[in-house]
């Protein structure tokens, strides 16, 4: 009896050794995986004007007639973020709301840009609650950045320059070119290819 219990005792050791050494090999592989899973971000194009770059100001009108400038030098504004969205794409819709409350939590001055028939338009704006934002509606602003797919976001500093830009369908995905900015990287992808040399 003495025996069967000692041989169980020690099993039970045996099995909670092993249960460690499985659970500190799973934490190294976790370790390794986080290191090579990029963290999502803007996906940057080539298109439009390169990050450290200036943008052109561009003379345009905003939904409601009102004359203004997108682009180019803007002292004593805040950094600014121009929303390329339409209607017609769902993501869009599902942004709006994101980019707003990132906006008011970065303290970032937030344009929407859109081409499309103004009345759709409009009643976006109105279903959105977007009346107390400049939407800018026509191509001269998309063509300018060589916005080709939605939603697109460009991010610009009080002197016009692109601080970063990319598609973008989440918040985190916004917060990612502050931070790429912040970081002094033209994007999140380059800064994971820059770890992945490091780590080659």
């Amino acid at each position: 009896m003495l025996t069967a219990l000692v041989i169980s005792s020690i099993f039970a050791w045996v099995v909670i050794l092993g249960l460690v050494i499985a659970i500190l090999a799973l934490a190294r592989q976790v370790g390794v995986l986080h290191m090579r899973v990029a963290p999502a971000g803007a996906l940057t194009t080539a298109g439009g004007p390169s990050v450290g770059a200036k943008s052109p100001a561009i003379p345009t009108k905003t939904i409601d007639g009102a004359s203004v400038s997108v682009g180019g030098p803007a002292p004593g504004s805040a950094l600014r973020l121009l929303m390329f969205v339409s209607a017609s794409c769902p993501l869009c819709k599902n942004l709006i709301p994101m980019a707003k409350s990132f906006a008011r939590d970065e303290r970032v001055q937030l344009i929407f840009v859109g081409d499309d028939d103004t009345a759709v338009q409009r009643d976006m704006i109105a279903k959105q609650g977007l009346e107390g934002y400049q939407f800018i509606n026509g191509p001269d602003v998309g063509q300018a950045f060589e916005v080709g797919k939605l939603p697109y976001a460009v991010l610009l500093d009080a002197d016009g320059v692109v601080l970063s830009k990319g598609l973008v369908n989440s918040r985190e995905h916004l917060e990612s070119l502050v931070v790429a900015h912040e970081m002094g990287i033209r994007s999140v992808q380059d800064y994971i290819n820059g770890l992945n040399k490091e780590l080659a």
